[in-house]
């Protein structure tokens, strides 16, 4: 708890500030994205990508405008309903998910693995193995980042024991990728359960899934960081630059 609270100071108060001026949803205006004809990304944290599920489209919001306020690239390919590259609809994501990599010119791409990342070990091995190939081929680094805690219901129940296996899984890919992929446990952020609240404020939704405003600002913080820890030459912009620019008030965040 005590790296969960230390994640959110400074955090709090400024998204207390943008919840109050927004209202509903967001004015401000995301980092625009890029056309599909890109050029090469320099080095270093220079165009980042971003895979996942709906927890991952909360994310990308104050992601987006964090990397933005430091000068690097930013877009988001994460998905409601899906986004998972083993599990139901996997392979029809992979019948595009190369060119779309291939288009977009990443220098990094981060995978939270998500809630629909089920199978067996062999096919979660697999899967995570072909993300890293595709990713290595571009020339980019894969992070793979752990999903939060769930609480499940009737959908996700009987896929329990595939989900608490996954980061395990990705942690094994990427430790035989020869340096082409990282894993980054997000416990640090979530804690190892489900937790609404946060220093009294919500953090998580109420549908026991998603993420509000303060856990997406939490998040984003973290994750900075560890680009720091894996790009010596990228430094954190402070959260003034970008907790506080209207994306807290988005319509995606909701039970909070």
């Amino acid at each position: 708890m005590t790296k969960m609270r230390t994640l959110t100071t400074g955090l709090c108060g400024l998204l207390l500030v943008a919840a109050a001026a927004c209202g509903g949803r967001a004015d401000a205006e995301r980092p625009e994205e890029g056309a599909t004809a890109l050029p090469e990304p320099g080095p270093g944290l220079s165009r980042v990508i971003m895979l996942g599920d709906s927890i991952a489209v909360g994310e990308a919001l104050p992601l987006g405008f964090a990397l933005d306020a430091a000068g690097v690239e930013f877009h988001s390919m994460a998905a409601e309903g899906g986004g998972n590259v083993v599990g139901p609809g996997a392979e029809e994501r992979w019948a595009t998910l190369p060119e779309e990599l291939g288009s977009a010119r990443p220098g990094t791409v981060v995978y939270q693995i998500t809630t629909y990342d089920w199978g067996t070990e062999e096919e979660q091995r697999e899967a995570y193995g072909r993300l890293v190939d595709t990713v290595a081929g571009l020339g980019a680094t894969l992070v793979f980042v752990s999903a939060p805690p769930i609480v499940p219901d009737e959908f996700y129940e009987p896929h329990m024991a595939d989900l608490e296996r996954a980061p395990e899984v990705a942690a094994e890919a990427a430790k035989a990728s020869d340096g082409a992929a990282v894993m980054l446990d997000a416990a640090e952020v979530w804690g190892e359960e489900y937790a609404q609240t946060v220093d009294g404020r919500p953090d998580r939704s109420t549908d026991g899934v998603h993420t509000c405003p303060q856990g997406a600002a939490r998040f984003t913080q973290w994750l900075l960081t560890g680009f720091a820890e894996l790009y010596p030459d990228f430094t954190p912009p402070e959260p003034q630059e970008w907790a506080n620019v209207g994306w807290s008030g988005d319509e995606h965040f909701t039970g909070c």
